[in-house]
């Protein structure tokens, strides 16, 4: 049994620690936070404890960790959680400076420990069905892969002042996605992007909608588009062209019932937002964190995962600012 403190009772707080307390071979000993009546009342709903981050990370007992607080506090509890030789999980992205993430990687590394970064997607479920079959040479070899990704809204402002942009915030998740599914490196980036939803947001310096088109290695092509705008929900899926045919992966709907009538076939909206959306993918990738610190194995998202995405949104971000295309090869 792996007990499991678990810092952050905010809203992705909350479904780690109700995955973490479901799962049969973990116990959530400690709930962490700064805002202590939010602390309280998750750690009451799961049987836990209030704790600090001192009193957690000493507590021998401890054998996991799992990182779901605010992005500003993720580096430091990383590194503390790896001096003190818990597994961690943390959710991305592992810092907004780039410097700072390295130094992130270079303390697990020398510390020794697991820590799988949340990347969600990779579980979800109808994700991983068409990775499978990628893999497995459905379509032959794949060469163009497109990925839409549309929020049904942009968050407050005063969110996104210190949330590092949307190649960092949003689109972090969208080039994992891309070397996940192609299984290959950038070489070439080329990212646009406008304020069309609120003019609050361009004031604060950030976009709501982007393009960006990486070339890779293997000279295959990714196309990313993002908006923080749909108005019928929240938009994940993408879809992969190989030489021997396509494969998409559509949205989540609340029902797959579709209504046909003389002028007109309806299905319900897609999920409205990520926590209705990816609500399997976080229990699938929180079992197979404790399933792999079980076996012994090694985790499928990576802290070197978290850092690629991070370096594709850094060069992201430069090269909307800059208006130009930008190598990425080195």
């Amino acid at each position: 049994m792996i007990e499991v403190a678990v810092f952050g009772a905010g809203r992705i707080g909350k479904i780690h620690a109700a995955n973490v307390a479901s799962y049969p071979g973990a116990t959530l000993r400690y709930v962490v936070d700064v805002h202590a009546p939010s602390a309280q009342a998750l750690a009451d709903a799961h049987g836990a404890r209030v704790a600090s981050v001192e009193e957690a990370l000493a507590d021998p007992a401890i054998g996991a960790v799992v990182i779901g607080s605010s992005t500003d506090t993720h580096a430091d509890l990383l590194m503390r959680s790896a001096a003190a030789g818990k597994a961690i999980f943390c959710e991305k992205p592992v810092d907004l400076d780039i410097a700072r993430a390295r130094e992130c990687a270079a303390a697990v590394e020398a510390a020794g420990v697991t820590c799988m970064i949340g990347f969600q997607r990779r579980f979800d479920p109808t994700f991983s069905a068409l990775k499978r079959r990628l893999d497995d040479g459905e379509i032959g070899t794949p060469e163009v892969l497109v990925v839409t990704s549309r929020d049904p809204g942009a968050p407050p402002v005063a969110y996104l002042k210190g949330s590092g942009g949307i190649f960092k915030d949003m689109l972090i998740h969208d080039f994992d996605i891309f070397r996940w599914i192609l299984g290959d490196e950038a070489v070439s980036i080329h990212a646009t992007g406008s304020c069309l939803s609120d003019p609050a947001i361009a004031a604060a310096g950030d976009i709501d909608t982007t393009a960006v088109t990486i070339r890779t290695r293997k000279g295959r092509i990714c196309q990313i588009n993002t908006s923080r705008r749909a108005a019928y929900g929240y938009d994940q899926r993408f879809e992969v062209l190989g030489d021997k045919g396509m494969l998409q992966a559509g949205n989540v709907r609340p029902t797959q019932v579709v209504s046909w009538g003389g002028k007109h076939i309806s299905s319900d909206l897609p999920e409205h937002f990520f926590l209705e959306r990816y609500r399997d993918a976080y229990a699938a990738e929180i079992a197979h964190f404790f399933d792999a610190l079980t076996a012994g194995t090694p985790v499928r998202t990576t802290v070197a995962d978290g850092l690629k995405a991070l370096e594709l949104a850094e060069l992201a971000t430069q090269s909307w600012r800059e208006g130009r295309a930008l190598d990425c090869s080195v």
